[in-house]
Protein backbone atom coordinates (compact mmCIF):
# COMPACT_ATOMS: atom_id res chain seq x y z
CA UNK A 1 0.00 0.00 0.00
CA UNK A 2 2.88 2.38 0.68
CA UNK A 3 3.97 2.06 -2.93
CA UNK A 4 0.55 3.29 -4.06
CA UNK A 5 -0.04 6.18 -1.70
CA UNK A 6 3.38 7.39 -0.71
CA UNK A 7 2.19 7.94 2.86
CA UNK A 8 0.46 5.70 5.37
CA UNK A 9 0.14 5.17 9.08
CA UNK A 10 -1.02 2.01 10.79
CA UNK A 11 -1.97 0.97 14.30
CA UNK A 12 -3.21 -2.30 15.79
CA UNK A 13 -5.16 -2.20 19.00
CA UNK A 14 -5.60 -4.30 22.04
CA UNK A 15 -9.19 -5.55 21.77
CA UNK A 16 -11.98 -3.92 23.76
CA UNK A 17 -15.07 -5.77 24.97
CA UNK A 18 -17.90 -3.27 24.62
CA UNK A 19 -17.88 -2.23 20.97
CA UNK A 20 -20.00 -3.71 18.16
CA UNK A 21 -17.26 -2.62 15.74
CA UNK A 22 -14.41 -4.22 17.69
CA UNK A 23 -11.73 -5.62 15.39
CA UNK A 24 -13.08 -3.91 12.28
CA UNK A 25 -10.41 -2.70 9.91
CA UNK A 26 -10.87 0.87 8.62
CA UNK A 27 -8.90 3.35 6.54
CA UNK A 28 -8.88 7.04 5.80
CA UNK A 29 -7.96 7.73 2.17
CA UNK A 30 -7.29 11.37 1.28
CA UNK A 31 -6.82 12.45 -2.33
CA UNK A 32 -4.57 15.37 -1.28
CA UNK A 33 -1.14 15.48 0.32
CA UNK A 34 -0.91 15.88 4.11
CA UNK A 35 -1.46 19.42 5.46
CA UNK A 36 -1.97 20.94 8.93
CA UNK A 37 -5.71 20.41 8.96
CA UNK A 38 -5.74 17.00 7.30
CA UNK A 39 -3.07 15.67 9.65
CA UNK A 40 -5.37 16.82 12.45
CA UNK A 41 -8.22 15.08 10.64
CA UNK A 42 -6.25 11.83 10.40
CA UNK A 43 -5.14 11.96 14.02
CA UNK A 44 -8.66 12.53 15.33
CA UNK A 45 -10.05 9.78 13.09
CA UNK A 46 -7.34 7.43 14.33
CA UNK A 47 -7.98 8.23 17.98
CA UNK A 48 -11.71 7.67 17.47
CA UNK A 49 -11.24 4.39 15.61
CA UNK A 50 -8.89 3.04 18.24
CA UNK A 51 -11.18 4.18 21.05
CA UNK A 52 -13.93 2.07 19.47
CA UNK A 53 -11.69 -0.98 19.14
CA UNK A 54 -10.95 -0.76 15.43
CA UNK A 55 -7.72 -1.03 13.44
CA UNK A 56 -6.89 2.15 11.54
CA UNK A 57 -4.67 3.12 8.63
CA UNK A 58 -4.35 6.41 6.75
CA UNK A 59 -3.27 7.09 3.19
CA UNK A 60 -2.54 10.42 1.48
CA UNK A 61 -2.48 10.38 -2.31
CA UNK A 62 -0.57 13.57 -3.14
CA UNK A 63 -3.31 15.08 -5.27
CA UNK A 64 -3.50 12.12 -7.64
CA UNK A 65 -6.95 10.82 -8.57
CA UNK A 66 -5.35 7.65 -9.92
CA UNK A 67 -3.59 6.99 -6.59
CA UNK A 68 -6.82 7.63 -4.74
CA UNK A 69 -8.75 5.12 -6.83
CA UNK A 70 -5.92 2.57 -6.71
CA UNK A 71 -5.65 2.91 -2.93
CA UNK A 72 -9.40 2.56 -2.39
CA UNK A 73 -9.50 -0.48 -4.68
CA UNK A 74 -6.61 -2.15 -2.90
CA UNK A 75 -8.10 -1.47 0.55
CA UNK A 76 -11.33 -3.14 -0.58
CA UNK A 77 -9.41 -6.11 -1.99
CA UNK A 78 -7.43 -6.46 1.26
CA UNK A 79 -10.61 -6.84 3.28
CA UNK A 80 -11.05 -3.49 4.95
CA UNK A 81 -14.47 -3.28 6.57
CA UNK A 82 -14.94 0.48 6.25
CA UNK A 83 -13.42 3.40 4.33
CA UNK A 84 -13.51 7.11 5.13
CA UNK A 85 -12.84 8.73 1.76
CA UNK A 86 -11.94 12.37 1.21
CA UNK A 87 -12.01 14.59 -1.89
CA UNK A 88 -12.89 12.11 -4.60
CA UNK A 89 -13.59 13.83 -7.91
CA UNK A 90 -17.20 14.46 -8.84
CA UNK A 91 -16.47 13.41 -12.44
CA UNK A 92 -15.66 9.83 -11.41
CA UNK A 93 -16.60 9.15 -7.75
CA UNK A 94 -20.18 8.02 -8.39
CA UNK A 95 -19.36 5.46 -11.09
CA UNK A 96 -16.18 4.27 -9.38
CA UNK A 97 -17.76 3.72 -5.95
CA UNK A 98 -20.94 2.22 -7.38
CA UNK A 99 -18.87 -0.38 -9.24
CA UNK A 100 -16.68 -0.97 -6.18
CA UNK A 101 -19.69 -1.69 -3.96
CA UNK A 102 -21.11 -4.09 -6.51
CA UNK A 103 -17.89 -6.08 -6.14
CA UNK A 104 -17.64 -5.63 -2.35
CA UNK A 105 -21.26 -5.28 -1.12
CA UNK A 106 -20.34 -5.59 2.58
CA UNK A 107 -17.90 -2.67 2.47
CA UNK A 108 -19.06 0.47 4.33
CA UNK A 109 -18.12 3.88 2.96
CA UNK A 110 -18.36 7.47 4.22
CA UNK A 111 -17.19 10.33 1.99
CA UNK A 112 -16.09 13.91 2.69
CA UNK A 113 -16.21 16.71 0.11
CA UNK A 114 -17.12 14.21 -2.60
CA UNK A 115 -20.09 14.90 -4.84
CA UNK A 116 -21.77 12.10 -6.79
CA UNK A 117 -22.72 12.94 -10.37
CA UNK A 118 -23.51 10.65 -13.28
CA UNK A 119 -22.11 11.01 -16.79
CA UNK A 120 -24.69 13.67 -17.63
CA UNK A 121 -23.79 15.77 -14.58
CA UNK A 122 -26.91 14.89 -12.60
CA UNK A 123 -26.59 14.55 -8.83
CA UNK A 124 -26.85 10.96 -7.60
CA UNK A 125 -26.87 9.01 -4.35
CA UNK A 126 -25.34 5.63 -3.51
CA UNK A 127 -27.44 3.54 -1.16
CA UNK A 128 -25.75 3.00 2.19
CA UNK A 129 -23.05 5.64 1.60
CA UNK A 130 -23.09 8.76 3.81
CA UNK A 131 -21.73 11.98 2.32
CA UNK A 132 -20.64 14.90 4.46
CA UNK A 133 -19.26 18.34 3.80
CA UNK A 134 -18.36 21.59 5.44
CA UNK A 135 -21.34 23.94 5.40
CA UNK A 136 -19.77 25.73 2.45
CA UNK A 137 -22.53 28.28 1.90
CA UNK A 138 -22.29 29.25 5.56
CA UNK A 139 -18.50 29.63 5.27
CA UNK A 140 -19.03 32.22 2.54
CA UNK A 141 -21.82 34.00 4.39
CA UNK A 142 -19.92 34.33 7.68
CA UNK A 143 -17.15 36.23 5.89
CA UNK A 144 -19.51 38.51 4.02
CA UNK A 145 -21.48 39.22 7.19
CA UNK A 146 -18.17 40.19 8.85
CA UNK A 147 -17.31 42.50 5.95
CA UNK A 148 -20.73 44.14 5.89
CA UNK A 149 -21.55 44.33 9.59
CA UNK A 150 -18.15 44.63 11.28
CA UNK A 151 -15.65 46.11 8.84
CA UNK A 152 -18.11 48.39 7.02
CA UNK A 153 -21.19 48.62 9.21
CA UNK A 154 -21.51 52.36 8.51
CA UNK A 155 -21.74 51.78 4.75
CA UNK A 156 -24.16 48.89 5.18
CA UNK A 157 -26.41 50.96 7.46
CA UNK A 158 -26.36 53.73 4.85
CA UNK A 159 -27.47 51.27 2.17
CA UNK A 160 -24.19 51.44 0.26
CA UNK A 161 -22.95 48.15 -1.21
CA UNK A 162 -19.47 47.05 -0.17
CA UNK A 163 -17.14 46.92 -3.18
CA UNK A 164 -15.50 43.50 -3.26
CA UNK A 165 -12.62 41.98 -5.21
CA UNK A 166 -13.55 38.30 -5.45
CA UNK A 167 -10.80 35.68 -5.55
CA UNK A 168 -12.41 32.67 -7.13
CA UNK A 169 -11.72 29.23 -8.52
CA UNK A 170 -9.16 28.17 -11.07
CA UNK A 171 -9.50 25.69 -13.95
CA UNK A 172 -9.28 22.60 -11.71
CA UNK A 173 -11.49 23.85 -8.89
CA UNK A 174 -12.90 21.79 -6.04
CA UNK A 175 -16.62 21.08 -6.19
CA UNK A 176 -17.09 22.70 -2.77
CA UNK A 177 -16.32 26.09 -4.31
CA UNK A 178 -19.62 26.04 -6.18
CA UNK A 179 -21.37 25.45 -2.85
CA UNK A 180 -19.59 28.54 -1.49
CA UNK A 181 -20.93 30.51 -4.44
CA UNK A 182 -24.47 29.91 -3.16
CA UNK A 183 -23.69 31.88 0.00
CA UNK A 184 -21.83 34.58 -1.90
CA UNK A 185 -24.69 35.15 -4.33
CA UNK A 186 -27.12 35.90 -1.50
CA UNK A 187 -25.17 39.02 -0.58
CA UNK A 188 -24.96 40.12 -4.21
CA UNK A 189 -28.68 39.59 -4.75
CA UNK A 190 -29.53 41.56 -1.62
CA UNK A 191 -27.39 44.47 -2.80
CA UNK A 192 -25.12 44.25 0.25
CA UNK A 193 -22.01 43.77 -1.86
CA UNK A 194 -20.92 44.69 -5.37
CA UNK A 195 -18.36 42.42 -7.03
CA UNK A 196 -16.01 44.86 -8.75
CA UNK A 197 -13.81 42.17 -10.31
CA UNK A 198 -13.26 38.41 -10.08
CA UNK A 199 -9.80 36.88 -10.39
CA UNK A 200 -8.48 33.32 -10.06
CA UNK A 201 -5.34 31.28 -10.68
CA UNK A 202 -4.46 30.47 -14.25
CA UNK A 203 -2.74 27.31 -13.06
CA UNK A 204 -3.94 25.40 -9.98
CA UNK A 205 -0.68 23.45 -9.79
CA UNK A 206 1.03 26.77 -9.00
CA UNK A 207 -2.01 28.48 -7.52
CA UNK A 208 -0.35 30.73 -4.95
CA UNK A 209 2.14 32.52 -7.25
CA UNK A 210 -0.49 32.53 -10.00
CA UNK A 211 -2.88 34.42 -7.71
CA UNK A 212 -0.15 36.84 -6.64
CA UNK A 213 0.48 37.75 -10.28
CA UNK A 214 -3.21 38.12 -11.10
CA UNK A 215 -3.87 40.11 -7.93
CA UNK A 216 -1.01 42.55 -8.53
CA UNK A 217 -2.36 43.28 -12.00
CA UNK A 218 -5.93 43.72 -10.71
CA UNK A 219 -5.04 45.93 -7.75
CA UNK A 220 -3.03 48.29 -9.95
CA UNK A 221 -6.21 49.23 -11.84
CA UNK A 222 -8.01 50.79 -8.87
CA UNK A 223 -7.65 54.04 -7.00
CA UNK A 224 -7.97 54.31 -3.23
CA UNK A 225 -11.58 53.79 -2.17
CA UNK A 226 -12.59 51.87 -5.29
CA UNK A 227 -12.13 48.53 -3.50
CA UNK A 228 -13.38 48.01 0.04
CA UNK A 229 -12.49 44.37 0.70
CA UNK A 230 -11.10 41.17 -0.78
CA UNK A 231 -13.07 37.91 -0.39
CA UNK A 232 -11.21 34.65 -1.10
CA UNK A 233 -12.93 31.31 -1.64
CA UNK A 234 -9.88 29.32 -0.46
CA UNK A 235 -7.00 30.07 1.87
CA UNK A 236 -4.26 28.92 -0.53
CA UNK A 237 -5.50 31.57 -2.94
CA UNK A 238 -5.68 34.02 -0.03
CA UNK A 239 -2.01 33.45 0.70
CA UNK A 240 -1.12 34.55 -2.83
CA UNK A 241 -3.48 37.51 -2.51
CA UNK A 242 -1.88 38.48 0.81
CA UNK A 243 1.54 38.60 -0.86
CA UNK A 244 0.24 40.97 -3.54
CA UNK A 245 -1.43 43.21 -0.97
CA UNK A 246 1.62 43.43 1.29
CA UNK A 247 4.15 43.86 -1.52
CA UNK A 248 2.02 46.67 -2.97
CA UNK A 249 1.47 48.30 0.44
CA UNK A 250 -2.30 48.07 0.07
CA UNK A 251 -4.45 48.38 3.19
CA UNK A 252 -7.57 46.70 1.75
CA UNK A 253 -8.89 44.16 4.30
CA UNK A 254 -9.00 40.51 3.18
CA UNK A 255 -11.02 37.50 4.38
CA UNK A 256 -10.84 33.83 3.33
CA UNK A 257 -12.41 30.39 3.61
CA UNK A 258 -10.44 27.59 5.39
CA UNK A 259 -7.52 27.93 7.76
CA UNK A 260 -4.02 26.61 8.44
CA UNK A 261 -1.09 27.56 10.67
CA UNK A 262 0.46 29.77 7.98
CA UNK A 263 -2.82 31.70 7.68
CA UNK A 264 -2.91 32.31 11.42
CA UNK A 265 0.69 33.54 11.41
CA UNK A 266 -0.09 36.03 8.65
CA UNK A 267 -3.27 37.20 10.36
CA UNK A 268 -1.29 37.84 13.55
CA UNK A 269 1.41 39.94 11.86
CA UNK A 270 1.47 43.59 12.87
CA UNK A 271 -0.62 45.66 10.47
CA UNK A 272 -1.87 42.57 8.64
CA UNK A 273 -4.70 43.05 6.13
CA UNK A 274 -5.82 39.41 6.63
CA UNK A 275 -8.76 40.04 8.93
CA UNK A 276 -10.72 36.77 9.20
CA UNK A 277 -11.07 33.13 8.17
CA UNK A 278 -14.19 30.99 8.14
CA UNK A 279 -13.62 27.36 9.05
CA UNK A 280 -15.01 24.25 10.60
CA UNK A 281 -13.35 22.80 13.72
CA UNK A 282 -10.72 20.50 12.24
CA UNK A 283 -10.06 18.93 15.63
CA UNK A 284 -13.55 17.43 15.31
CA UNK A 285 -13.91 16.68 11.59
CA UNK A 286 -12.00 13.40 11.51
CA UNK A 287 -13.76 12.21 14.66
CA UNK A 288 -17.11 13.07 13.11
CA UNK A 289 -16.35 11.07 9.98
CA UNK A 290 -15.13 8.07 11.92
CA UNK A 291 -18.16 8.10 14.22
CA UNK A 292 -20.41 8.06 11.14
CA UNK A 293 -18.44 5.16 9.68
CA UNK A 294 -18.67 3.26 12.97
CA UNK A 295 -22.45 3.74 13.02
CA UNK A 296 -22.66 2.43 9.46
CA UNK A 297 -20.60 -0.60 10.44
CA UNK A 298 -22.92 -1.20 13.41
CA UNK A 299 -25.97 -0.86 11.16
CA UNK A 300 -27.26 2.12 13.17
CA UNK A 301 -28.04 4.49 10.32
CA UNK A 302 -30.86 6.07 12.31
CA UNK A 303 -28.23 7.59 14.63
CA UNK A 304 -26.36 9.33 11.80
CA UNK A 305 -27.65 12.86 12.41
CA UNK A 306 -27.06 15.95 10.28
CA UNK A 307 -25.66 18.70 12.57
CA UNK A 308 -27.47 21.38 10.58
CA UNK A 309 -30.98 19.88 10.64
CA UNK A 310 -30.89 17.53 13.62
CA UNK A 311 -32.39 14.80 11.43
CA UNK A 312 -31.05 11.41 10.37
CA UNK A 313 -29.82 11.30 6.81
CA UNK A 314 -27.07 10.44 4.36
CA UNK A 315 -26.14 14.05 3.48
CA UNK A 316 -24.51 15.86 6.42
CA UNK A 317 -22.94 19.30 6.85
CA UNK A 318 -20.49 20.46 9.52
CA UNK A 319 -21.13 23.83 11.19
CA UNK A 320 -18.86 26.74 10.29
CA UNK A 321 -17.25 29.38 12.50
CA UNK A 322 -15.56 32.75 12.09
CA UNK A 323 -11.98 33.20 13.30
CA UNK A 324 -10.96 36.86 13.41
CA UNK A 325 -7.63 38.62 13.59
CA UNK A 326 -8.44 39.78 17.12
CA UNK A 327 -8.69 36.16 18.29
CA UNK A 328 -5.18 35.22 17.11
CA UNK A 329 -3.31 38.50 17.45
CA UNK A 330 -1.86 37.72 20.89
CA UNK A 331 0.35 35.04 19.35
CA UNK A 332 0.87 31.39 20.23
CA UNK A 333 -2.32 30.32 18.45
CA UNK A 334 -2.40 27.55 15.87
CA UNK A 335 -5.00 25.23 14.36
CA UNK A 336 -4.61 22.80 17.26
CA UNK A 337 -5.47 25.28 20.01
CA UNK A 338 -7.94 27.57 18.26
CA UNK A 339 -10.54 26.37 20.74
CA UNK A 340 -8.83 28.48 23.42
CA UNK A 341 -9.72 31.74 21.65
CA UNK A 342 -12.54 31.01 19.18
CA UNK A 343 -15.42 30.95 21.68
CA UNK A 344 -17.80 28.39 23.11
CA UNK A 345 -19.62 27.74 19.83
CA UNK A 346 -16.39 26.61 18.18
CA UNK A 347 -15.92 23.99 20.91
CA UNK A 348 -19.55 22.82 20.98
CA UNK A 349 -19.84 19.07 20.44
CA UNK A 350 -23.58 18.67 20.88
CA UNK A 351 -23.98 17.81 17.18
CA UNK A 352 -21.50 14.91 17.25
CA UNK A 353 -23.27 11.67 16.14
CA UNK A 354 -23.35 9.05 18.86
CA UNK A 355 -24.97 5.96 20.34
CA UNK A 356 -24.95 4.56 23.84
CA UNK A 357 -21.92 2.36 23.19
CA UNK A 358 -20.00 5.24 21.57
CA UNK A 359 -20.70 7.48 24.55
CA UNK A 360 -19.58 4.72 26.90
CA UNK A 361 -16.29 4.30 25.01
CA UNK A 362 -15.52 7.86 23.94
CA UNK A 363 -17.60 10.16 26.11
CA UNK A 364 -19.61 12.92 24.45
Amino acid sequence: MLGITGCAQSNRLAPSTDSPVEGKKVAYVMQMAPSDIFRMWSESAQKTAEGLGMEFEAFFCDGSDDKWRDTVTQCAAEGYDGLLLSHGGKDYAYTFLTNLLQQYPDLKIVTFDTLFEDSSGQAQKIEGVTQFFQQDSQLAELLLDYICNTLYSDKTEAGEPIKVLKVWKGPDFLSSFDRRQEGYEKYEQQGLIQTVETIGPSNDENAEPSITEAAAAALAKYQEGELDAVWCCYDLYASGMYTALTQGNYTIPMVSVDICNADIEKMAEEGSVWKACATTNWNYNGEFGMRVLALELAGEYDKIIDPMTGKAGDWLELPAYLVTQDMVSAGGINVSNLDTVAGAQYSDRSWMPTAGWITALLGD
